[in-house]
């Protein structure tokens, strides 16, 4: 991914930053070799730290693969274990860089799952070249999906599923926003064994 470093909208809450500076000494990098590993500057992941800023989904994905953990545990949350049935109270919605998202999926597994809603006129972010598969299904809306060169205009009920090294971008295509099911696999990486929990002095 080649995060955006936009500003987030108004008014967000700063949900990540307690975890981001915490997460990345857990992993025992720098600043300096965190923001190269998740194609960040170190100012704009000092600031996000800080909470100054809000990173967007794809900014937090490129994070957690740096830091060898989930989406789920950057933003603090405690989901439940490795039960395979997750009910739709304990799906918590959580905010960052104007995206909504919940968990659908236990941590631990070789995939994570989001329910994620992307507002219209939100920064669709280009994902940078990284290992790994990642599907998406429409729910509600319609979604204009950019891979590569090629444009795609996505309804309810159409999917797509591609190579994660292949650049990506996602906007909403209506006024009222994109709800959509996001899966990405966690195991495709030479270092996958990072995704599946917490490993202390490594680098990925």
């Amino acid at each position: 991914m080649s995060p955006s470093e936009t500003e987030p909208p108004a008014g967000e809450l700063p949900v990540v930053a307690p975890q981001l500076r915490a997460l990345r000494r857990r992993a025992s990098l720098t600043l300096e070799a965190a923001a190269r590993d998740a194609g960040l500057s170190p100012a704009h992941l000092s600031r996000l730290e800080t909470g100054q800023r809000q990173p967007s989904l794809p900014m937090l994905l490129s994070l957690a693969r740096t830091y060898g953990t989930t989406v789920s545990e950057l933003l603090g949350e405690a989901a439940p274990g490795r039960d395979a049935v997750v009910r739709a109270t304990d799906m918590e919605p959580t905010a960052a860089g104007g995206w909504t998202y919940w968990q659908a999926g236990a941590p631990g597994r070789g995939m994570q799952a989001l329910r994620v809603r992307v507002p219209h006129g939100s920064q669709g972010d280009i994902v940078r070249v990284h290992p790994g598969e990642e599907w998406l299904y429409v729910l509600k809306g319609r979604l204009r999906l950019r891979l590569g060169d090629s444009l795609h205009r996505l309804g309810p009920g159409d999917s797509a599923h591609f190579d994660s090294l292949t650049p990506h971008r996602i906007a909403a295509v209506d006024p009222d926003g994109v709800d959509l099911l996001f899966v990405h696999t966690l195991l495709q990486s030479p270092t996958a064994t990072l995704c599946l929990g917490p490993t202390h002095g490594e680098e990925p």
